[in-house]
């Protein structure tokens, strides 16, 4: 297995009592809830950095695409 660290919170003593009612392991909750907010705010740097790339190709004009195109496939 990979290699971990351990991460603490602290919680309500009535939402302790009811984990362990349920017999619910924070353990996994806390993985998934930690790599789904890992996961969305990657998804969000994503988008901003490929809007911050529209933006920039937004000012290259189509004939120079189509150039840089050609010129690509010359090269092949």
């Amino acid at each position: 297995m990979g290699d971990y660290v351990t991460v603490s919170a602290k919680i309500p003593r009535r939402l302790k009592e009811l984990l362990d009612r349920y017999g619910v392991k924070p353990g996994p909750v806390i993985r998934r809830a930690l790599e789904a907010e890992v996961r969305r705010r990657v998804l969000e740097e994503v988008e901003r950095e490929l809007k911050g790339l529209v933006d920039k190709l937004s000012v290259v004009s189509d004939e120079e695409v189509a150039e840089l195109i050609r010129e690509d496939r010359d090269r092949r």
